[in-house]
């Protein structure tokens, strides 16, 4: 097994997160980040291939300079490396600039066997990077896999459909999406995160190293657009308080059924 390259991206905590009238996108500026959980599966997925295959793990996001902490969290899960695209050219990406830009990157890195995603992220839920990616490359994709056995030049994955599963079997190198929840991602190890923190260098590449047209990224590179929010507000239930003595409170609802009944 050679590479296996898993990305990861960093969401904030869905009930922090509002949307700005203005801008028209999400406003992520009080919330807290985590990463996302469908990734953390996707992490725990390529580290089990990697003590059952061998090969390396590393790890690719595309963010501002404070992601940093969050690959270094997955290097003190396990991963060997982590590579962090940040630009402000590429700020505003939607699903194909990120696309575009993440395989980039993965034709950068090089030499790789697998590449593995959460099946979507928890703030867009969109589910498109995936497919995205593998066209991109030109590789086979498997979507909302679950489980997978690795023979040789093959990957066979169990994926989730409507009303079941199916079995699909391709060639790698190939692009798979990982279900939500399918295993349980180890803790960061106490003192591989010290040397993280301390010693573990991160590299981050921006458009200088990817060199992609700043046409093609970004909102100038973008196919999709906010043009109006709607907030939707929850229906709300008829209230009745009744009043009177605990005797009159029940005669009074008994004539309510019983209305409704009728």
């Amino acid at each position: 097994m050679k590479n296996i390259i898993v990305c990861i991206k960093v969401v904030p905590k869905s009930e922090a997160v509002f949307f700005d009238p203005v801008t028209k996108r999400l406003d992520r500026t009080k919330a807290e980040n985590q990463i996302n959980d469908a990734d953390k599966n996707a992490l725990e997925t390529a580290l089990r291939i990697r003590e059952k295959y061998g090969g390396k793990v590393i790890v690719l996001s595309m963010g501002p300079p404070f992601f940093e902490q969050f690959l270094k969290i997955a290097i003190a899960m396990g991963a060997d490396d982590a590579v962090l695209i940040s630009d402000r050219l590429y700020g505003g990406s939607d699903t194909f600039p990120t696309a575009l830009i993440l395989s980039t990157a993965i034709k950068k890195i090089g030499d790789y066997d697998l590449i593995l995603t959460g099946e979507e992220s928890s703030d867009a839920g969109l589910g498109q990077l995936p497919a995205q990616i593998a066209e991109f490359l030109d590789l086979p994709q498997i979507l909302f896999v679950s489980s997978m056995e690795i023979n040789e030049n093959n990957v066979m994955a169990r994926r989730t459909i409507k009303g079941g599963y199916e079995i699909v079997e391709t060639e790698i190198p190939a692009v798979l999406s990982i279900e939500l929840g399918i295993n349980q991602p180890r803790f960061p190890d106490f003192r591989r995160k010290r040397w993280a923190d301390k010693e573990f260098q991160l590299k981050i590449w921006s458009n200088e190293d990817l060199r992609l047209d700043e046409n093609d990224v970004g909102l100038k590179g973008s196919y999709t657009s906010v043009r109006r929010l709607v907030e939707i507000m929850p229906a709300s239930r008829k209230k009745i308080f009744i009043e009177g003595t605990s005797e009159e409170k029940v005669e009074k609802m008994m004539e309510i059924i019983r209305g409704k009944l009728s």
